[in-house]
């Protein structure tokens, strides 16, 4: 990464209010703006007249979708020489076409330190276990990236490996003596039930673990408490995209803040089709310092509230609630029925009930809700969630289910250990040639 690129990058305390931040803005976007005049698409889209060079000229331009990537595929948004790139990379969540994005070692050296941006600081003495994908996505070599830029030891333990199953992420969190990691929420549930199959218990048996990073699902409150009191440590959200890199990160207050000192932020309303720097709807960025390929006014698509309300923390940076698919919702009977709510009600049940996992079907006359509970508690814990959604959604109908543990989650996914077989073409007499042309 280029130490000194970093020296001209923005840091937290480098302005003093929103108006100063703004300007900061303003200097900074006439190069992104420049930068875009490379890219093929934009030539395109600014077609034969002048190209945009200040905010009042960026703010006249239309959005740019996921489709507009898509359709560029695979490097009709490049504006540099292809001979700069580092790394090429395609969102995980597309159906049909790929969505592309790449980066400079430059682009790198500011996705690192965003990313690095975490109020439980990252440091030498860290041992940082990356439970994310890496292929093709940003979100494993983004947290590397990072903890390397800090001096941490990483442990590469990608989530989508078999080579690394949940008896072995145990067996690392405890011998290595892992003090941070990254990963979705629900993993580290899945740790939690993990190591109690093997007898371990969560906040005793790790005692190096000192903070958990989390991202890549919306989280609850009751399920990020939930997290915390399991495994005893501080649960640090963090936010962003493949096409973006980190976006959002939280303070030291618990809040999420958009990283606008490095990308400018805007909020759309698809009814409207009005764009404003706070409020409700969509959130649209435009990364300040992506050189390979620059993005101007991107819909991320994702439900989001912005708010310029002052934080304790004092960084001067709008917070964000993301609110993704969870808060869509589904009618059952009289009720608007969404997952985030839901999540609050599993979660609110009293912590010795033990439920983790569960799943909610939600039809036009029934809500239909499973949770794993062990036998014991199975009755407080069906009668306690019953009474929560109807205080909650009123005289909903719903059916609500306690199954054993391992119903949702099975016991052979937890404590498994998979073969995982090197490519090989001679046996001898009494080994199982079957695996000659297996890869996995």
């Amino acid at each position: 990464m280029s130490r000194r690129f970093s020296e001209h990058l923005p840091q937290l305390g480098d302005w003093r209010d929103q108006e100063q931040l703004r300007k900061m803005q303003d200097e900074q976007l006439r190069e992104t703006l420049a930068w875009a005049r490379n890219s093929p698409f934009y030539q395109r889209r600014f077609g034969g007249g002048p190209a945009p060079a200040s905010r009042a000229d960026f703010e006249g331009l239309a959005l740019t979708g996921k489709q507009d990537l898509r359709d560029a595929y695979p490097f009709g948004m490049l504006a540099v020489p292809k001979a700069e790139l580092a790394t090429y990379h395609e969102s995980s969540g597309t159906a049909g076409s790929p969505t592309p994005s790449y980066y400079t070692e430059r682009d790198w050296t500011d996705l690192a330190e965003r990313y690095a941006r975490k109020w439980v600081g990252i440091g030498p003495e860290d041992t940082f276990l990356v439970r994310t994908p890496y292929a093709l996505m940003i979100t494993g070599h983004l947290a590397q990236a990072a903890a390397r830029l800090k001096g941490a030891t990483v442990v590469p333990g990608d989530n989508r490996s078999l080579a690394m199953p949940y008896s072995r992420v145990l067996r690392v969190l405890h011998d290595l003596e892992v003090s941070l990691t990254w990963s979705m929420p629900t993993e580290i549930l899945l740790w939690a039930a993990a190591a109690r199959a093997a007898g371990l218990v969560p906040d005793r048996d790790f005692p190096a673990l000192r903070a958990v990073f989390v991202g890549g699902e919306p989280l609850s409150p009751a399920r990020r408490a939930r997290i915390s009191e399991i495994w005893g440590v501080p649960v640090v959200e963090e936010y962003g995209s493949t096409e973006t890199g980190s976006l959002a990160g939280e303070c030291p207050e618990g809040h999420l803040h958009l990283w606008a000192d490095r990308a400018v932020f805007e909020v759309y309303d698809p009814e409207t089709g009005t764009l404003s720097a706070s409020g409700a709807g969509q959130l649209v960025v435009t990364p300040l310092y992506r050189q390979a390929m620059p993005l101007l006014r991107y819909n991320l698509e994702d439900n989001v509230e912005v708010s310029d309300e002052p934080c304790p923390c004092g960084w001067q940076l709008p917070t964000v609630r993301v609110l993704g698919r969870s808060s869509f919702g589904h009618r059952v009977g009289s009720a608007t029925v969404t997952q985030a709510r839901l999540e609050e009600l599993v979660f609110g049940l009293p912590v010795e009930h033990g439920v983790m996992f569960w799943r909610a079907r939600a039809r036009a006359d029934l809500l239909e809700l499973e949770i794993e509970v062990a036998p014991e508690h199975r009755e407080a814990a069906r009668a306690a969630l019953a009474a929560a959604i109807e205080a909650e959604y009123g005289p909903v109908p719903a059916r609500i289910d306690g199954v054993p543990p391992g119903s949702l989650v099975p016991l052979e996914a937890l404590t498994g250990v998979h073969d995982v077989v090197k490519p090989r073409s001679l046996f001898g007499p009494d080994e199982d040639w079957s695996k000659a042309l297996l890869y996995y």
